[in-house]
């Protein structure tokens, strides 16, 4: 700036700014502090993060996706690499602590290029080829054979190390069940939709008393106690409007003058609202569904004829029981008819612990199946449903896909030693982002190595001499604390598990080290509400003008 030039103000007070190697630094440590914290919870021996939220809610669990939920951050990098694990859990429900691992140590590896005056467009360039070389490796090694061991195999993997009980085995076979029921194919392709199936989950008893039904179980009782507790050859009716009488959309008043009039204008109500009734019974349906509410002489009515009904169903739930009994949702009641019913073998009002549910079986179409998840606390009730959650989706992506890669560390060692090969035949500076790229990779098995209490750098060296060698299968064994042949262990992963997690690393990783300026905006305690009012309103003209305050 020349002598005696006014300085010029381009953003406003209280805006701070980071440029160049600083603004990449405080980056790429924000997002080493968020790997940092997930790496302890990766593997089956990987340990549990407590989480206290600001009401003091409890969540304790080593899922990824729920740690970085729970997670209040503030900085805009760390906010990034949180998306990458909800977008992973998301897609294939699994791999989310391996996907922000490999995105804290592409960008810590990538500081040491940049401590070689390596430019980060090149670096960034170098991770996309690697990436893309990841894919077609993938590609071609993965295993298309799948069959039922597999897939309970696959859930199995991702449900390793959640904190269940020891009952893996029990909930694997159940998820592989409930999945394997709702497989839909169209044009040619299998198609997995995870939310047909719905989970309900009730405090009491054991993990082990969860079970699989091949129906509907909606957390809803009868609304009547003189209704039928069970209701064979069901045929069922869905309204997504109520039994009631509605009210006037404009404001109305109606004034009786007669006293007389008072009893026909409440026979009115009664005979409208059992008109609403005989339209239902007309249809032949003995089971009613309905979105909103029932009136109480309504209830009485269809407990009058037998009629099991529930109210104030939710609209997933309604929309799951349509599609597993075929039954056809009614906006208006007057449309309402026989073939607009679904079937179902049976609907009964059955009560678990201290509430009562609705379970529709015998369903027309089962491509809708609940899962009952019972536990003895809540916290393990919870820890179960994202456990399930994991493996319903992994075994839904493996049944779509058909190919499967060795999990344990095995595929990152592979494909490490694969891109370290590929790295010489790009040359230039980009071979070094390569090489570093595959490093960055082997961060998976070394933190396996760590958290089973293996040395972390013999246990790296032994699994890099047996990819060598070419045993691509070899891996981390955390149950026997060696390096081992995985696939013989059945620890198998779909191949969307691992290109998804590698993908979205690097994509945020590329992201963040293009960034060389970061500009945050404050705003400044001095500026008051539009208008030129002052804060504080009126008040703030107390002694202006001269004039001393009241």
């Amino acid at each position: 700036m020349l002598s005696g030039q006014i300085p010029i103000l381009v953003l406003k007070e209280g805006s701070t700014r980071e440029s160049g190697k600083d603004a990449q630094r405080n980056n790429i440590e924000a997002a080493k502090a968020i790997a940092d914290t997930v790496k302890s919870a990766l593997g089956p021996k990987g340990m549990d993060k407590m989480l206290v939220d600001s009401l003091g809610d409890i969540t304790i669990s080593n899922d990824g996706a729920t740690i970085m939920k729970q997670m209040d951050v503030d900085h805009p990098t760390a906010k990034m690499i949180i998306e990458i694990a909800k977008g992973q859990d998301q897609e294939v429900g699994d791999g989310t602590t391996t996907a922000v691992v490999i995105a804290g140590e592409l960008l810590k590896q990538a500081e040491l290029l940049l401590d070689q005056h390596v430019h980060p467009t090149i670096i960034a360039n170098g991770y996309k080829l690697a990436a893309n070389k990841t894919l077609e490796i993938l590609a071609n090694i993965s295993d298309k054979k799948g069959n039922d061991e597999i897939l309970k195999n696959v859930a199995l993997t991702a449900m390793t190390g959640k904190n269940v009980g020891g009952v893996t085995e029990f909930l694997a076979k159940m998820a592989m069940k409930a999945v394997k029921n709702i497989v839909e194919e169209r044009e040619g392709k299998k198609m997995v939709d995870v939310d047909n199936i719905l989970v309900q989950k009730k405090f009491g008893g054991g993990i082990t008393d969860s079970e699989l039904i091949e129906g509907v179980v909606i957390d809803k009782e009868k609304v009547h106690p003189r209704m039928p507790n069970e209701v064979k050859n069901s045929k069922i009716a869905l309204i997504d409007s109520g039994l009631e009488i509605k009210k006037t959309e404009i404001d109305a008043k109606i004034q009786i003058t007669d006293p007389s009039k008072i009893q026909s204008f409440l026979d009115q109500e009664e005979e409208t609202l059992r008109a609403m009734v005989d339209k239902v019974k007309k249809t032949g349906a003995n089971v009613l569904m309905s979105q909103k509410g029932i009136d109480d002489l309504a209830q009485h009515f269809l407990a009058k004829e037998g009629i099991y009904s529930v109210r104030r169903v939710k609209k997933s739930d309604m929309e799951k029981i349509a599609k597993a009994t075929g039954a056809k949702i009614i906006t208006n009641l007057d449309d309402l008819s026989s073939k607009d019913l679904g079937y179902a073998e049976k609907t009964e009002e059955r009560k678990i612990g201290d509430d009562k549910l609705t379970f529709i079986t015998g369903c027309k179409y089962p491509k809708a199946v609940s899962i009952l998840i019972r536990g003895g606390t809540q916290h393990t009730i919870d820890e179960v449903e994202r456990a399930l959650h994991d493996a319903l989706k992994v075994v839904g992506v493996a049944i779509e896909d058909g190919s499967f890669v060795t999990g344990g560390g095995a595929i990152e060692a592979e494909l490490a030693y694969q891109l370290k090969k590929y790295a010489p035949t790009v040359g230039g500076r980009e071979q070094l982002a390569i090489e570093t790229f595959a490093n960055a990779l082997e961060i998976v098995p070394r933190t396996l190595a760590e958290n089973a209490g293996m040395d972390p750098i013999d246990s790296l060296l032994k699994l890099r001499s047996e990819h060598q060698k070419g045993n691509k299968n070899a891996g981390i064994d955390t149950m026997e604390g060696e390096v081992g042949d995985l696939f013989k262990k059945n620890v198998v992963e779909p191949v969307r598990v691992k290109s998804h997690a590698i993908e979205a690393a690097t994509e945020v990783a590329t992201m963040i080290l293009r960034i060389d300026d970061v500009i945050s905006s404050k705003k400044s305690r001095s500026e008051g509400p539009p208008g030129g009012m002052p804060p504080g309103g009126m008040g703030g003209m107390e002694g202006m003008g001269g004039m001393p305050p009241m």
